[in-house]
C-alpha cells in the first residue's frame, strides 16, 4: 500500500484524515505530522500531497486520481511536488530516470554507504524548486521524511525557510520523535498527531494481511502494524532473541559474545526492544503483567523477582539516553559492548 500506488491511507488513518481537513481552509505553511515509527505516517503524507495539488478533489478531501495532476504524481513526475528523505530510503532510481540511471544508481550506493541524514545540499536543492512559478498557478508542496534525519547544518537551513516560507509553498513533515527536533523547528511548523491503532484493530488489520501469530509480531513490535508486518514477512527473530536471551540472563561473557553478531542489526531497533524488555520487566515486577514479550514470561517473571528497583531504574534511565544517540554511533560493536554491559551492571 504505497503512496505512489493511489497515495491510500491505513484504515486506523481515517479520523486523522477528516481532522486534517479542517485545516484546509487556512493551511498552515508547514505542518508536523508526528507519531511512533511503523504507523503508516509517509503513506499518509503523500496521500495529503497529491490531494493538495489534485485538481478535482473529491467532498471527503482525497485526491480524484483521475486528474493530469494525479497522473503526474502517480509517476513521481509532479513538478510541483519534492520528497526528502535520506539517501539510505532511496531504494530507487529518481522518477523518469529510467533502467539505466537505475543501474547507476545501484552502483554508486554500492561504492560508498548511503546517508542516513538528510543533508545540507538536499535543503538548498530545494531553493530553485520554490522560486519558479508553480506549472498551474496552484500550490507547490514538500514532503520530508523522517524529520529528525536533518543534520544541524540541515535543519538550521530549512529553519530559515520556514522562517520565511515562500508563497504558495506547503510544507509536510513527519517524525518519529519530537524530542529529537529543534525546538526552533517545532515552533514553526502546525503539529499534527498520527497514533498507533488500539490493539484490536492492528491486530486484525494483519491478520487480514495473512500473517501468522499477527498478536506475537505486533506486541513485539510495540503495536506498529507496519514495523510488524515488515518483521513477520522476513519471518525471522533471530536478531531479537539473540539479544533477549543476553538479557534474560545477563553476564559478562555472554555480552561479549553477543555484541559482535548484534553489532550488524539497526542499532535503533535494538535499543527499543531492551526498552520494550525493561518496560516488561518493570511492569511484571510492579504489576505480574507483561506487553510486549510474552513467550519470555518465565525468564521476566525470574528478573522481576531478583533485580533490584533501583538497579532497573538505572537501567532503563540508561536505555533512554542511549536511544538518542543510536543512528550515529562511532563504533557498531563498542556502542552494543557498552549497551549490553551497562545493562548487566544494573541487572546481573
Amino acid at each position: 500500500m504505497s503512496a505512489d500506488a493511489g497515495a491510500a491511507i491505513y484504515p486506523w488513518q481515517h479520523d486523522a484524515w477528516s481532522q486534517l481537513q479542517q485545516l484546509r481552509a487556512r493551511l498552515p505553511h508547514a505542518i508536523l505530522f508526528y507519531g511512533p515509527a511503523g504507523s503508516g505516517k509517509s503513506g499518509f503524507l503523500e496521500a495529503f500531497a497529491q490531494s493538495l495539488l489534485c485538481e478535482n478533489v473529491r467532498a471527503d478531501g482525497h485526491a480524484c486520481g483521475a486528474c493530469a495532476s494525479c497522473g503526474w504524481f502517480a509517476q513521481g513526475n509532479h513538478p510541483d511536488y519534492r520528497r526528502v528523505r535520506p539517501e539510505a530510503l532511496e531504494d530507487e532510481a529518481a522518477p523518469g530516470e529510467g533502467e539505466e540511471a537505475a543501474a547507476d544508481d545501484k552502483k554508486a550506493k554500492s561504492a560508498k554507504t548511503a546517508s542516513k541524514d538528510i543533508k545540507i545540499e538536499q535543503v538548498r536543492a530545494l531553493a530553485d524548486f520554490m522560486n519558479i512559478s508553480t506549472h498551474r498557478q496552484g500550490l507547490r508542496v514538500v514532503v520530508l521524511y523522517p524529520a529528525e534525519a536533518l543534520n544541524m547544518p540541515a535543519s538550521n537551513a530549512l529553519l530559515k525557510t520556514l522562517e520565511e516560507p515562500p508563497p504558495g509553498t506547503v510544507f509536510l513533515l513527519a517524525s518519529n520523535g519530537l524530542d529529537r527536533l529543534l525546538p526552533t523547528i517545532l515552533s514553526r511548523c502546525r503539529k499534527f498527531a498520527l497514533p498507533l491503532p488500539d490493539h484490536a484493530q492492528a491486530l486484525a488489520w494483519l491478520q487480514g494481511q495473512g500473517v501468522q501469530d499477527a498478536d506475537g509480531w505486533l506486541r513485539e513490535q510495540g503495536g506498529a502494524p507496519l514495523a510488524a508486518l515488515a518483521q513477520a514477512e522476513t519471518g525471522s527473530r533471530d536478531e531479537l532473541d539473540a539479544l533477549l536471551q543476553v538479557l534474560a540472563r545477563p553476564s559478562v561473557d555472554a555480552a561479549l559474545r553477543a555484541a559482535d553478531k548484534l553489532s550488524k542489526a539497526p542499532l535503533a531497533s535494538l535499543v527499543s526492544w531492551q526498552q520494550r524488555w525493561l518496560y516488561d520487566v518493570f511492569s511484571y515486577k510492579m504489576s505480574g503483567t507483561i506487553r510486549y514479550y510474552p513467550r519470555y514470561r518465565r525468564e521476566l517473571a525470574a528478573l522481576a523477582g531478583r533485580v533490584p528497583t533501583a538497579g532497573l531504574m538505572r537501567a532503563i534511565k540508561s536505555a533512554n539516553e542511549r536511544r538518542a544517540v543510536a543512528d550515529h554511533p562511532l563504533s557498531a560493536k563498542l556502542f552494543v559492548e557498552d549497551m549490553l554491559l551497562d545493562y548487566t551492571a544494573c541487572c546481573a
